[in-house]
């Protein structure tokens, strides 16, 4: 054998293997499980990946806006078109959350704990409103839920018409980490009938 091929021989041997990482792993696991008749331990192991893979990621908003309705489930909400609001309307927002962290609660749940500040300004940047936890949210489950949303209603009735900005931040209680957003809206006078 030649020194050349001996030495590339002998450092593919002692290379570590690569993790996959979680996403990877789960789907790997999934689709053993699919093939052996298991579509409920196929999915049990997507759902772990997902739990696993989503405990890294920066705390995050990946969806927020106007909804014309309380929404009845994650992504089943009505957009608003545009965020103009007529005065005495309330304002309601869809908010999705992403990247909270959860830990174990009693017996075998787990438990995650975010509120939500909001801060009222003008379009100038004037501060109109502020509160601090504004919403107060804990979710409790047998494992993480991936597919966390939640709706804010806001009253501004009695406020001028013009052009305002909503800003909320999301804090996450148990990482003890924040993430801001805005949501733009105008406020026009009540049209009579």
């Amino acid at each position: 054998m030649r020194p050349g091929l001996l030495t590339a021989f002998t450092i593919c041997l002692f290379v570590p293997p690569l993790l996959a990482g979680p996403l990877l792993d789960a789907a790997a696991e999934a689709e053993r499980k699919a093939a052996s008749g298991d579509p409920a331990g196929a999915f049990e192991a997507i759902h772990a990946g997902m739990a696993r893979f989503t405990a890294n990621l920066p705390l995050s908003v990946p969806r927020a806006l106007f909804v014309t309705e309380t929404p009845t489930a994650y992504r089943a909400y009505t957009a608003k078109k545009e965020p103009i609001f007529a005065s005495g309307e309330p304002i309601l927002a869809y908010v999705e959350v992403l990247g909270l962290q959860w830990k174990p609660t009693t017996g075998d749940l787990q438990q995650a704990h975010f509120t939500v500040d909001l801060e009222l300004s003008d379009d100038k940047g004037k501060t109109l409103a502020l509160q601090k936890e504004f919403g107060n949210f804990t979710f409790t489950a047998h494992s993480p839920a991936q597919e966390v949303y939640t709706h804010l209603t806001l009253d501004v009735a009695g406020a001028a018409p013009g052009t305002y900005v909503l800003h909320y931040t999301i804090n996450d209680v148990t990482a003890e980490r924040s993430v801001p957003f805005e949501l733009p809206f105008t406020l026009e006078e009540k049209k009579e009938p």
